[in-house]
């Protein structure tokens, strides 16, 4: 029984993940998530009690599954130079972007469109660990020229490459811009280049920084 109430509020993560990632919190219904996961609304209340902590779970089950599959590390040794445990976490981050079933990153598109406020402690406790070692592999990389704020800036300018790839996704599936030139389907291709043009600005800051 045990077992069987496992795989039951699996099912209902996995279902309602991809369901709060297509529709967001709001037009979601408990109704079409037990629907997909092929349970009960009794077994909603049982594992969660209710849509908000079912929708919170739902974000956590997503991003720890997509971390599992790409490590955040990227696969590089923790004895790597900095730039290269940066450029395995610029790879890892846009693995997880680019996967179709990625579903944390659409539910906090989804949830900056609409928001919530349901996910900011969540968020708060998964997500700032992740920058906090972006953070302190650019203050390695970028030396003597790391203050405050060109660490921030440094952050912002490779998040928002990122990031981009996210938003233009969703720009075509919701098919704002069917015309789009759709060269960005090589996440792998595009990584590359995220890594070369954000090594590239940091070794420039930093050679600014020593001249």
């Amino acid at each position: 029984m045990k077992a069987k109430s496992g795989k039951t509020r699996e099912r209902l993560l996995t279902a309602a993940s991809r369901i709060f990632a297509e529709q967001g919190f709001q037009e979601s219904t408990i109704a079409e998530i037990c629907e997909q996961a092929e349970a009960n609304i009794a077994s909603v209340n049982y594992h969660f009690g209710d849509k908000e902590t079912l929708y919170l779970e739902a974000w956590r089950y997503a991003f720890n599954e997509e971390l599992n599959l790409y490590p955040s590390d990227g696969g590089v040794v923790e004895d790597a130079s900095a730039e290269q445990r940066l450029a395995g976490r610029i790879r890892s981050l846009i693995s997880r972007v680019a996967d179709e079933k990625s579903y944390s990153f659409a539910i906090i598109n989804k949830e900056m469109a609409q928001p919530t406020r349901l996910l900011a402690d969540i968020l708060e406790k998964e997500i700032n660990p992740q920058r906090l070692k972006m953070l302190e592999l650019l203050k390695e990389c970028l030396g003597q020229a790391a203050n405050d704020q060109r660490i921030q800036y440094c952050h912002t300018s490779i998040m928002g490459q990122c990031f981009q790839l996210l938003r233009l996704k969703h720009m075509q599936s919701a098919r704002h811009f069917p015309n789009y030139p759709s060269d960005l389907s090589d996440s792998k291709a595009f990584a590359e280049h995220v890594v070369h043009f954000s090594l590239a600005g940091i070794q420039a800051i930093r050679s600014q920084h020593h001249n």
